[in-house]
């Protein structure tokens, strides 16, 4: 299969990202299509088998709610499996905010493949919009304050590159994708290798270039891991006024991320106390999927 229009994703993926991301994209649609449908071949959807083999239709999609869009190329692909002759028109690009009954796409083709595509497509934009929505909220809320938003690995198994995406085409930064593109200390590697020290001076010697961040608990670790030469450090579960104050200490030494007990009604506050970045597993874990609906013509 030749990939589609690359200019349906973020402008922000080019070279190899996007290629990378572009085959997970593919193993995402076909996983989802065979286990929706049963059939390596896409046959085995019996109710569509009502609708006449030739018949063709015209449906739209509509957003329910305010959102950000997310998906395009998953839901798109979706249906394109299914009929390669299928026409669709989006009417909104990936990352536009949309508003309650906005038509997103019209498409037009067999009534058995939008038929078979329409949930996993359906799934797909919902569950990336949600990602990048909720990512946009809290990226509104620092604008001005210089800190970026971050993603965590806390995603859906399987879907990890697609909501990794998600996250920036709501504006936000990822951290590491995987364990395999950056190492972060946390309290057991820690207790594990001898001390920080101990921890810091063997993950430069395996890091092979690759970013080292360590997590610190409170205001002493965190001396004693600028002591080590640590250039990027995580403040896991610091009160506000000991965040402002690791950002005194730091003195710019260090790139500074808060991470833990983040929450829209908080993450000004946090971003005013000048750490650098703010990473939140909530973008990614705790998902309520965007009302999307699919309707025939």
């Amino acid at each position: 299969m030749e990939f589609m229009n690359p200019s349906l994703f973020h402008a922000r993926m080019t070279g190899a990202n996007l290629q990378r991301l572009q085959q997970a994209m593919l193993d995402n649609v076909l996983g989802a299509l065979h286990e929706d449908i049963g059939s390596t071949d896409f046959s085995g959807d019996h109710t569509a088998k009502l609708i006449p083999a030739e018949q063709r239709a015209r449906a739209s999609i509509i957003s329910r709610e305010q959102a950000v869009i997310c998906g395009l190329p998953w839901a798109q692909t979706c249906f394109t499996q299914l009929d390669q002759g299928i026409k669709i028109n989006w009417q909104i690009s990936e990352g536009d905010a949309v508003q309650p009954g906005q038509q997103l796409v019209s498409i037009s083709g067999h009534a058995r493949a939008m038929l078979s595509a329409e949930r996993c497509a359906l799934n797909f934009l919902q569950t990336l919009s949600a990602t990048a929505t909720e990512t946009r909220k809290f990226v509104d809320a620092v604008k001005s304050c210089h800190c970026g938003i971050l993603d965590t690995r806390k995603t859906l198994p399987g879907l990890r590159l697609a909501q990794k995406y998600a996250v920036l085409v709501g504006g936000g930064q990822n951290q590491r994708l995987g364990l395999y593109d950056g190492i972060l200390i946390k309290e057991n590697h820690i207790a594990a290798a001898g001390g920080i020290a101990q921890a810091l001076a063997k993950a430069t010697q395996i890091g092979n270039g690759i970013p080292i961040q360590i997590e610190v608990e409170n205001l002493h670790d965190l001396q004693t891991a600028l002591e080590a030469g640590a250039t990027s450090i995580l403040l896991d579960n610091f009160s506000h006024s000991d965040m402002a104050e690791a950002v005194k200490i730091n003195q710019g030494r260090a790139i500074l991320e808060a991470s833990g007990g983040i929450s829209i009604d908080n993450v000004r506050t946090v971003a005013l106390t000048g750490v650098d970045r703010i990473s939140i597993g909530h973008l990614t874990k705790d998902l309520r999927a965007i009302d999307l609906s699919m309707r025939f013509e």
